[in-house]
This record gives structure tokens, sequence and C-alpha cells, in this order.
């Protein structure tokens, strides 16, 4: 079985990785230390495609020093004690680790030893953030280094040194092909090479037309990562956007959640939005998104992206307030904090000196309501938007009442 063209495109050295100018060139923190020939554990981070592997394979390339691969999932204990007993033999030794985030407890026990020691420096490659997802004694013994997104030129980059490859011999492929390829790509640089080679082999003559690409895939690929940061950044940015008023970058991200499939976490999120951000503002809200996400489940994708789209422009654009969930907030913390008091006696169960409002003009009597301890205690302060205009009026006049005699 061949070998893939990705795999033969990958950089022996640290002068032929594509991207990552801020680590890597003329007086970058890498290549210094390549250049010094002196190198301390680190973990790379960053989304797939963009290079994690190829700078790690880079330096130990570069430094032409002894190395060892690993991936945290898959290897076992025993693999590890293999690369540290090499270690002790041979003084040092480099270990390149994959999805170095799910290293459990007892490799973590007996790797920790030897990063102190230095005899093993370690190269750790995740998608996760680091600061979240790694063990703090691991992460505290590595420099942690992000690596950036490609952008679009760099996969033209790549796919014109890809396109000059022995295997490609006799390819024919113009400039929109190449760039719908890297738009296709989502910044993968991976995927692009991927794609390129099966355009290539998908053809009887060598000629690679937007056509033919399109054949193979029309759907961009993006990196959301169900199951980590990536996932819950898409979610963010649409709570952010909606909350910032900006129907657009709300339409964006929600269309992200939409491709992926995840309409569980979008209508979850969503229904935090509606309570959290618009709340008293526009409460109609609340029972609008029910419906809408009601509607959605009915009808099922593709057409589920109607009843969305409609009420994601609708909360984009719906005055906003956070009143009664910072009101609420404050009184759990009273409480959380002690703050609480007896319960007035009129308001006990079996009292007969409570005054019943329905019997008094406009449903309201005065009489206290909270404890001694914090009668005048104040949580909620109304903001004069939407319909939280309405209720903050009548809130200043029971207030008023409170203070008259």
């Amino acid at each position: 079985m061949s070998t893939p063209l990705a795999l033969k495109l990958a950089p022996k050295s640290l002068k032929d990785i594509i991207g990552q100018k801020h680590l890597i060139g003329d007086n970058k923190v890498l290549s210094n230390l390549v250049k010094n020939k002196k190198i301390f554990s680190m973990i790379l981070y960053g989304k797939p495609g963009i290079g994690k592997t190829s700078i790690a394979t880079a330096i130990v390339n570069d430094l032409n020093t002894r190395h060892r691969f690993l991936n945290a999932t898959i290897h076992t204990k025993k693999d590890l004690d293999i690369v540290i007993e090499e270690a002790k033999m041979y003084g040092e030794i480099i270990l390149i680790m994959d999805e170095i985030h799910r290293l459990n407890k007892d490799k973590q026990d007996i790797l920790l030893p030897e990063l102190e020691s230095g005899r093993i420096i370690l190269i750790g490659m995740t998608t996760s953030n680091p600061y979240h997802s790694i063990n703090p004694a691991i992460r505290s013994r590595c420099q942690l280094f992000e690596l950036e997104e490609l952008k679009t030129e760099n996969i033209i980059e790549g796919l014109n040194r890809a396109i000059k490859h022995e295997d490609l011999k006799g390819i024919k492929i113009d400039e929109e092909s190449i760039n719908l390829i890297a738009h296709l790509s989502g910044n993968d640089l991976r995927y692009a090479y991927n794609l390129l080679e099966v355009a290539f082999y998908a053809t009887d003559n060598k000629i690679i037309t937007a056509e033919k690409i399109k054949m193979i895939n029309n759907k961009p690929v993006f990196f959301s990562d169900k199951d980590g940061d990536g996932h819950y950044d898409i979610l963010s940015g649409l709570q952010k956007s909606i909350r910032g008023s900006d129907v657009d970058a709300s339409l964006h991200y929600a269309a992200r959640l939409v491709l992926e499939g995840d309409l569980d976490s979008l209508f979850r999120r969503l229904s935090v939005i509606a309570y959290e951000d618009i709340g008293l503002a526009n409460p109609s809200i609340g029972p609008k998104l029910e419906a809408a996400i009601n509607a959605a489940l009915r009808i099922g994708l593709p057409e589920a992206r109607i009843p969305i789209g409609t009420i994601i422009i609708e909360m984009a654009l719906s005055p906003k307030s956070n009143t009664a969930h910072i009101a609420f907030d404050k009184a759990l913390k009273d409480i959380e904090n002690g703050n609480v008091g007896n319960l007035p006696k009129h308001l006990r169960t079996d009292s007969k000196d409570y005054l019943y409002p329905h019997d008094f003009p406009n449903a309201y009597v005065k009489q206290q309501y909270l404890p001694d301890k914090i009668k005048n205690k104040k949580y909620y302060y109304p903001k004069t938007i939407g319909y939280e205009k309405t209720i903050s009026e009548i809130y200043k006049k029971i207030e008023q009442l409170k203070k008259e005699g």
C-alpha cells in the first residue's frame, strides 16, 4: 500500500514548515532553540492539520537526536517503560507524544520524575487547551506553544509545493482549482493534500478542474471538536454574537453547529441565551424559542434551518437584559454566605396576622416579606428597555409605596 501524499510532503526541517511565523523563522523561539542545539520540554497545541506533528518531527530531524513517538491513547505503560529505559541507557531522549491530554495517571506518575531529571524531553501535541486538559504537574514542566490557524495563502503555498511532487507527475491544474481546494480544506493543510491526491487519481487525463473537485467534495471542512474546546468556542461565539446583537455573526456560528448536525447543543445554548441575555427585556422570547425548537425537531433537517434562522435573527435583534439572573445570583450568594434570617412570623403557615393582598386595592398591601436581618436588601435593579421598562415602572411604584407610611 503506497504512502499517502500528505505524509510524503511532511516537512523534514523547520525551514520547510508552512505558517507559524510567530515561532519559526529568523530570530524566532523554536528556530533559535534548534540553532543553539538546546531543546526543552514543550506542548504544541492547536487545531488539526496545522503542523504540530510536522514541527515536532522537524525539530528532532534538525537536531539529529535520539527520539521516540508515542500516542497517549494507544500506547501502554509498557511502551513508556521501554522509552524510559532507553533514556537511562543513553542519558537523554526526546519523546514525541500525541494526544498528550489523554495521558492517564499511571503513565503520568512514571513520566514525571523522568521529566524532572531531564532524561526525557517531552514534545507533547494536542488539539485541546492545555490549561484546561493537561495535568498541572506535566504542564508546569513544559513550555506551551499555541500554533496559529493556517491562512488560505498558507494552504495555497502548500498546494503549489505539492503539485511539483513526483507522485503527481503530469498533473494539470489551474489557479481556480487550487483556490477551490484551499477553500474546501477549512485551513487544514493535511486535508488539502488529501483532496488534491484524490482529485489527481480520480481523473483519467491528470487534468484537475473545479467541476471535478466539486464532484469529490463541495462542502467546506471546519474544525469543531465536538468533545473539546473548539466546540465550546463556537457556542461561546454564538452566545456573544447574539448578546452583542450581531445578526450575521449569530447566523454564522449557528450554521456551523447545524452543519455539524449538533442541534442539541445549539438548542441548549439558545435556551440559556433566551433567559440570561434577553430575559425580562423580551420575556416572550422563551416560549417563541420553545416553539421554534419543537418545529425544527418535528420537520428535521434540512428544513429545520428555517425556524432556527428565524428565531436566531429575532433573538439577536431583541432588546437585552440580564437583570433577572443577576438578581437571583445575588440572592443565592446571600444564602450561601449565611445571610438568611428567620421568616417573619406573619408569613408562617399557621399565622393569623398575614394580610391577604387580594383583599386590598390594586392587590397590594404594605407588609414585610424579607427576614428582619435583611429586610432592606435589594437584589433586583431593573433596566428600562423593552418589556422590562413596563415592569420597572410597576417596581418603582411598589418601592415608593413601601417608603410611604
